[in-house]
């Protein structure tokens, strides 16, 4: 019995290596996982990237590009905190926005007086392209959702 104990030993040993081992790369090299909400009925939704009519930067223009955030829940959820990115340097901050069971509310571009059905981001430049994601974060910054497209222009 005592011979056995070290064998178990190096072998639990040999094993906590191979792992730790096969871990660290990919944590050393930016691959760590994000740190997830837990599952959230609040999702990103449609979206208009490419805003219909001219593209001529008015805000008619810029409000016709929008990401929708949805709640497909049956409670009420409070997005106070939340935040609607697209990188580091587009980020949409909820204020008051108190998002009702399975309802949702369209993140625009451009200019306007928030809704319950519509914010604003009060850009001055279209921020959502034919190639893009948009990142949702709950108030204590964990990914909720996350949601690539990819499209080209028809013009």
């Amino acid at each position: 019995m005592s011979s056995s104990a070290p064998r178990t030993a190096a072998v639990l040993l040999g094993a906590a290596v191979v792992t730790a081992s096969a871990v660290l790369p990919a944590a050393a090299a930016g691959h760590a996982p994000h740190h997830r909400a837990p599952h959230s009925p609040v999702v990103v939704g449609a979206v208009q990237y490419d805003s219909p009519g001219r593209d001529d930067r008015s805000n008619r223009s810029l409000n016709g590009e929008w990401v929708t955030v949805s709640n497909t829940g049956r409670k009420p959820v409070d997005l106070k905190g939340w935040t609607l990115a697209k990188d580091g340097r587009h980020v949409y901050h909820f204020k008051n926005v108190r998002l009702a069971g399975r309802s949702s509310v369209r993140v625009h571009t451009g200019v306007g007086r928030d809704t319950r059905r519509d914010v604003y981001q009060d850009s001055r430049q279209y921020i959502w392209d034919n190639n893009d994601t948009a990142t949702l974060r709950d108030s204590r910054h964990r990914v909720v959702d996350v949601k690539h497209w990819s499209g080209r222009r028809d013009r």
